[in-house]
């Protein structure tokens, strides 16, 4: 049986609380034997953590503050992400604000398509009476009972589609939040819109220490995919854009991407791939992603899922 790993899904959201369990099972069953679970912004770290923990082995966490809900305040809202990344103890539960309301509908962007929406609330806050004595100190690690230690950091980037209203605030946050790559050595999970150039000269700042990671939703040419690969480290994610009518992706993979430089991902539940298009999307549908790929390349579903497994083994260690 096949078996390959969803690199970013919202597992957490409310658009799977009737059916989480029964979500997993299909992906189970389609042969997806990994799916990581991106944090979004405060409320969403619970309910990461509580997601990974419920499927533990299975669902992996992933923390950072998405572009979009970036305000004003977030430099408070990442002093209270930071122990959650860095294995701290924190007194409280994490408090944000009300989560951004979604955008438009699904459009074509014209670099990274996928926008995180707002996660719903799942099972309980933080209770740090599971946790057990792990760090150097010898006081409590958020890590233990939590769902585990993040592999990674995301979903974070710049996003100036919708609005630059917070244009600055975002570049500070990102690089905040690259630095916690860095001093941690873990991988970024990066979310980009119409801020390239911007993510690419501040990357290049970072370029030698940088532990790699994912250009999450690519959807470029081949000159974007190019730019993007010139950071040795890091892979492109690639979702249901691959399987649209519409998509120049078929063509970019093959002229520009190498086999060893991809990992699949469904970004659900949105941009759902045909022929699931317009439904709710779920970690079992990367299949047709997969699928998709393989075509694109002239290759066999079972090299193309043990080539992106690879890839995800090499990036993120798990």
């Amino acid at each position: 049986m096949l078996q390959f790993i969803d690199t970013h899904a919202h597992l957490d959201g409310e658009e799977f609380a009737p059916d989480r369990d029964e979500v997993v099972k299909r992906a189970r069953e389609a042969g997806v034997s990994k799916i990581f679970v991106p944090a979004i912004d405060l409320p969403s770290v619970t309910t990461v953590l509580d997601v990974c923990r419920r499927y533990p082995g299975y669902a992996f966490p992933m923390i950072g503050l998405h572009p979009e809900e970036v305000r004003a305040d977030w430099r408070d809202v990442l002093a209270q992400m930071k122990p959650y990344v860095y294995g701290e103890t924190h007194p409280d539960p994490p408090e944000g604000r009300e989560p951004r309301p979604a955008g438009a509908p699904e459009t074509q962007p014209d670099l990274f398509e996928g926008e995180c929406r707002p996660a719903g609330a799942l099972e309980t806050q933080p209770d740090l009476s599971q946790c057990r004595t792990l760090n150097p100190e010898g006081t409590p690690s958020l890590w233990e009972g939590r769902g585990g230690s993040p592999i990674a950091i995301g979903e974070v980037g710049l996003d100036y589609y919708w609005s630059r209203e917070f244009e600055h605030e975002q570049m500070e946050a990102f690089e905040e939040q690259v630095r916690w790559s860095v001093e941690m050595r873990l991988p970024l999970m990066i979310h980009c819109r119409k801020a390239q150039n911007e993510m690419v000269r501040l990357l290049r700042q970072y370029e030698r220490d940088l532990p790699g990671g994912v250009f999450h939703c690519f959807t470029g040419n081949a000159h974007e995919a190019e730019e993007l690969l010139r950071f040795d480290r890091f892979v492109l994610g690639i979702g249901g854009v691959l399987t649209f009518k519409k998509s120049i992706l078929p063509e970019t993979l093959a002229a520009a991407v190498p086999l060893d430089r991809i990992v699949l991902e469904t970004d659900s539940p949105y941009m759902a791939p045909v022929p699931m298009r317009g439904k709710r999307n779920e970690s079992a549908f990367v299949l047709y992603v997969l699928q998709r790929m393989a075509q694109c390349y002239g290759i066999s579903e079972q090299q193309l899922a043990d080539i992106t497994t690879a890839n995800v083994q090499r990036v993120f260690g798990v």
